[in-house]
């Protein structure tokens, strides 16, 4: 079963998450899905942008499906969190502009992917964005700590990774995690107003100047073993 949408509307590509009912969590197949979405992206030829969006009124992603995760083998285990380390390592380095429009909650791997973006918008009235891995006994990864590390206010974020502080939009955009915030109803057509000009960036020239601001990050790629 599909648990997203990707289209090109109007030079953007919206990937919408459409699995409600599973809080749109994180499994292998879930994965692939993602992955494929972003081969489409990149095969696209000509300048775009990519929105990520939803369109529940409570959830954008609960990050990992815990449960799901706890009935597989260590081979298994291991596969899944190398495809989501390159997941996160593809999307905050995509040469295209990426914009989150974040509808709800928003926590753990959900945010950590949310974190890749370059542009993070929010619902202005509902929903948290969380890093709870420190009270759910999770510690982040070497791809994560990267990640989360993008995160431009690091008062902000050393109460997000080391007491799981839980902010809400208003709390998010003062303290810089996400660009702005609007009610639910302006929320994906303030967003997609905000890709469409993105997307008409020369995308080589948008990617080099991301890769470069995000060397740290850029470089992993080069440690063996590292994404493995």
């Amino acid at each position: 079963m599909s648990t997203m949408t990707l289209e090109l509307k109007e030079g953007v590509h919206v990937l919408t998450l459409t699995n409600h009912e599973g809080e749109n969590s994180l499994t292998i197949d879930v994965l692939k899905e993602y992955h494929a979405a972003l081969d489409e992206v990149e095969a696209f030829e000509g300048n775009t942008a990519l929105m990520v969006t939803c369109e529940h009124e409570k959830t954008f992603s609960t990050g990992i499906n815990l449960g799901w995760l706890g009935q597989q083998s260590p081979e298994g285990i291991e596969n899944f969190v190398s495809t989501l380390e390159k997941l996160y390592y593809r999307i905050a380095l995509l040469e295209v502009p990426t914009v989150f429009a974040i509808n709800g909650n928003c926590y753990a791997g959900g945010a950590i992917m949310a974190s890749c973006a370059d542009f993070r918008f929010m619902r202005a009235d509902r929903g948290r964005f969380c890093y709870p891995e420190v009270n759910i006994h999770i510690p982040f990864t070497h791809m994560m700590t990267d990640v989360i590390d993008l995160i431009p206010n690091k008062h902000a974020l050393k109460y997000m990774a080391l007491l799981g502080t839980a902010y809400t939009g208003e709390e998010c955009k003062a303290n810089n995690i996400v660009d702005d915030i609007f009610p639910m109803d302006q929320l994906q057509e303030q967003s997609f107003a905000f890709a469409k000009q993105l997307a008409e960036k020369d995308r080589k020239t948008y990617g080099v100047i991301k890769r470069r601001l995000r060397e740290k990050l850029a470089k992993r790629e080069l440690v063996p073993g590292y994404i493995a």
